[in-house]
């Protein structure tokens, strides 16, 4: 009896896989008794394992680098009693020293951009897309090697990689967070000094915004394709858009999407989030919807809409009290789906749907649309169209900055847009008699 159980928990030979880029000593398998893969590695002078609580080997591999980049940490942390006591059990002499390592930097590195998390210095967003940056690429070419070995001619090896697939934007990025390991190595003395990086230059293309014209095709389209089914059958759409069968018809949510964004300079990832308890509509000498969103980018300001969000406010209320959705804490959008990154993706998904039944996925000069150009008409519009609005209160409301709107949101601006007050004149003052 003792025996099978044993066997039940013994890995599968066939499973066990290394994570590429770490030492073979890292490696993650699956075993008779769970259906998750696990993760076995030897650090500190005995075997570390866990299960990964998930099925996917993609997955399990980026939760193999973490625990093995955390469990480095630390060791590097141990008194040097300790960690001698521990070599001594393991009779192996190290060639180089765990905290010396690029990922043991790599762990502590995120160890304090965690604690910045913490603190609300940096955005959850931004330290899980570094995460992904560090177990993408980052890692697995340099996790085992010295921060010495980093040097230049490294770094433009790189470079010359990533520039065959990415952005200059996303490369120089990548760099980013290569730079923030190497500083940690700086600081704790294990690099006398930072490698010269390569010089990228930057070449940032804005999402191109909706002229009005297009605003409202997009916004007679959605209204009528709504409860619409897919042409895709239910198998295609769960297979090629993760879309389940539930939701293979287009909800009147996307129009009310469309709508209220262009109304409300709210950002897309503000629609996953957006409770009723945020919203408030005032009504004085002027008309609008105060909302109270939670802190995005280090705004906490609120913002205040125009007078159509609160008729597509007061539309989404109407529709959804017939199902009791229009509670405090439930949702404007899809207040269905409690997983709110599912209801972000099926807002995108018939978005682009509606894209591709107007034509309208791509912008004059080629750059792909998203549910982003939507915040981008709501700007352009308020320049074109606004009477004596200036940039610094356009930007605190709609919780940016003027250097943003400048190079990105008023870059479709063009002068002929706005020929009337470029050839407008004072009127000319009558000297007083």
């Amino acid at each position: 009896m003792h025996s099978k159980q044993r066997e039940r928990t013994v890995p599968i030979p066939a499973t066990i896989t290394p994570v590429p880029g770490y030492p073979r000593k890292l490696s993650v398998f699956k075993i008779a008794a769970s259906k998750f893969w696990q993760v076995r590695c030897w650090v500190a002078g005995r075997t570390h394992r866990r299960s990964t609580q998930t099925q996917s080997l993609r997955m399990a591999q980026s939760y193999a680098r973490t625990f093995y980049e955390q469990l480095l940490a630390q060791s590097a942390s141990l008194p040097p009693s300790v960690t001698n006591k521990l070599e001594d059990v393991q009779h192996t002499p190290r060639t180089v020293k765990p905290q010396h390592t690029f990922a043991a930097l790599a762990a502590q590195m995120m160890a304090n951009e965690q604690a910045r998390v913490d603190r609300g210095e940096f955005s959850a967003g931004s330290f899980k897309v570094l995460r992904n940056r560090l177990d993408a690429h980052i890692l697995p070419r340099w996790g085992t090697m010295p921060a010495s070995a980093v040097d230049h001619a490294q770094l433009l090896s790189f470079t010359q990689y990533l520039s065959k697939s990415f952005s200059t934007i996303t490369v120089s990025q990548y760099l980013v967070a290569v730079r923030k390991v190497l500083t940690m190595a700086v600081a704790v003395d294990t690099l006398h000094k930072l490698p010269e990086f390569p010089k990228i230059k930057v070449q940032t293309n804005s999402r191109g915004a909706f002229t009005p014209t297009e605003y409202w095709r997009i916004m007679r389209t959605a209204r009528q394709l709504q409860n619409t089914r897919h042409p895709d059958s239910d198998t295609a759409l769960r297979k090629n858009f993760r879309l389940r069968a539930a939701e293979n018809t287009m909800p009147p949510d996307v129009a009310w999407c469309i709508g209220f964004m262009v109304n409300s300079f709210i950002r897309p990832s503000d629609l996953k989030t957006l409770k009723h308890r945020h919203v408030e509509v005032v009504r004085n000498d002027n008309t609008y919807l105060r909302l109270n969103l939670p802190k995005t980018k280090s705004h906490t300001k609120p913002i205040v809409t125009l007078q159509p969000a609160v008729r597509i406010y007061q539309q989404m209320c109407k529709h959804y009290s017939a199902t009791d959705l229009t509670k405090p804490d439930d949702y404007l959008f899809l207040p269905h789906l409690q997983d709110r990154h599912y209801a972000h993706w099926v807002l995108a998904f018939y978005f682009n749907w509606v894209l591709a039944k107007t034509g309208l996925k791509l912008g004059a000069h080629g750059q792909e649309r998203s549910l982003y150009s939507l915040r981008h008409s709501s700007i352009t519009f308020r320049l074109l169209y606004g009477q004596g609005i200036d940039l610094l209160t356009l930007a605190r409301n709609a919780r940016t900055s003027v250097d943003m709107i400048n190079q990105h949101y008023a870059s479709t601006v063009t002068g002929e847009q706005n020929i009337g007050m470029l050839q407008s004149r004072r009127s000319r003052q009558l000297p007083a008699s």
